[in-house]
């Protein structure tokens, strides 16, 4: 097993002190220091951003050739961990417990320790990792204006006020795949410099918003039991990313309970789980926006955007368009077009010039 000592404090030291031992590069671009590894203990990067207000991002994307065992010294640095296991798991104890709990795939987790207190972390070997950690430190963000502590339920009040650290906390919640899919949006994320840095704090607050939401259902005894494994949940959630990019196709019940292996009952109780809509609802949902993003972006008249979208009646489209939007599709291309005409005037574009932009 390797062994690394963290006793930095602050996310940067705990990065520099693990490339100690592990190797590789860090490079700094716009304030996102990514760690890039190809050594005989590991390959992969792991990235850290700091934010305002005492709020940090740290990711791993890694697979480490051997056990690792992080020892980190709490005195030192103990921010509130709100970590999840988009790919792969880890395990966690605190120093004053003998056993380690593992952090499983999807599962959202909160931890944090008291002062002089150590936290151990364990990662395995060979694994493909991909964990997502938000740090809050506490004294910091509770500088915050902005910050609404009241809001919160009494127990996590009470450990994010808890700024000298008197008390350890950890929840271990069940399975999340929204926070996955919003974890996942991290890496879509294009671009570069200040507006990709923006992009991702605003996704971070969110991931730290839907694991606050989870906690708070988990007190509150709101939490969705559900009979699915872990691997159908996964199998859901890889049918619905399959939807999303091939919108157009016919897709039925019976389908796709027979390209997945699971029962129709299974795969109606995982997509109100997820998406909180039964399989037809998601689908129609999925044409919806898909056809928005047409209006919005291409020049396609409605009976194609109708077509390319795997509906075959206009009328029906138009009735749940209205419905979701509450204009119809055809007023929202004219509003759309409007829009364009009058930024384009606005910059001094000639008016014959804008009417054969709006209609070429």
């Amino acid at each position: 097993m390797l062994h690394i000592n963290i006793t930095s404090e602050n996310t940067e030291g705990t990065v520099r002190q693990i490339q100690e031992v592990i190797g590789g590069k860090i490079i700094e671009e716009w304030g996102e220091y990514t760690l890039e590894v190809d050594s005989k203990f590991a390959k992969g990067a792991i990235r850290f951003i700091n934010f305002d207000w005492g709020v940090n991002m740290l990711e791993y994307d890694i697979i480490f050739h051997d056990e690792v065992e992080l020892k980190m010294d709490a005195s030192k640095f103990n921010p509130i961990h709100f970590a999840y296991c988009l790919k792969g798991h880890c395990a966690h104890r605190f120093g004053f417990q003998n056993e380690s709990k593992r952090l499983e795939q999807f599962q959202s987790v909160i931890i944090t320790s008291k002062d002089g207190g150590y936290n151990y972390g364990y990662f395995p070997k060979g694994e493909k990792l991909e964990i997502n950690v938000i740090q809050i430190v506490r004294k910091q963000f509770m500088n915050k204006r902005t910050n609404h502590l009241s809001s919160l339920n009494k127990k996590l009040y009470e450990v994010f006020v808890d700024t000298d650290h008197h008390d350890h906390f950890a929840y271990f919640g069940t399975y999340n795949l929204k926070l996955g899919e919003k974890i996942a949006g991290l890496r879509e994320i294009e671009g570069d410099g200040m507006i990709r840095v923006l992009q991702i704090e605003g996704l971070v607050y969110q991931i730290l918003s839907g694991h606050i939401q989870e906690h708070d259902k988990a007190q509150k005894s709101e939490v969705i039991p559900t009979s699915l494994l872990k691997n159908e949940l996964r199998i859901i959630r890889n049918l619905a990313k399959q939807i999303v990019e091939h919108v157009s196709k016919e897709y039925s019940l019976e389908e796709l309970s027979l390209q997945s292996g699971l029962s129709q009952a299974k795969l109606q109780e995982g997509f109100k789980l997820l998406y909180a809509k039964t399989v037809t609802e998601y689908i129609r949902h999925v044409r919806l926006e898909a056809a928005r993003d047409l209006i919005n972006t291409t020049e396609l008249n409605i009976s194609q955007i109708v077509y390319s979208i795997g509906f075959s009646s206009r009328s029906y489209f138009s009735k749940i368009f209205k419905e979701k939007y509450n204009i119809s599709p055809s007023d929202y291309q004219k509003q759309r077009k409007e829009s364009l005409l009058r930024i384009s005037q606005k910059n001094g574009v000639p008016k014959m010039q804008s009417a054969m932009v709006a209609v070429f």
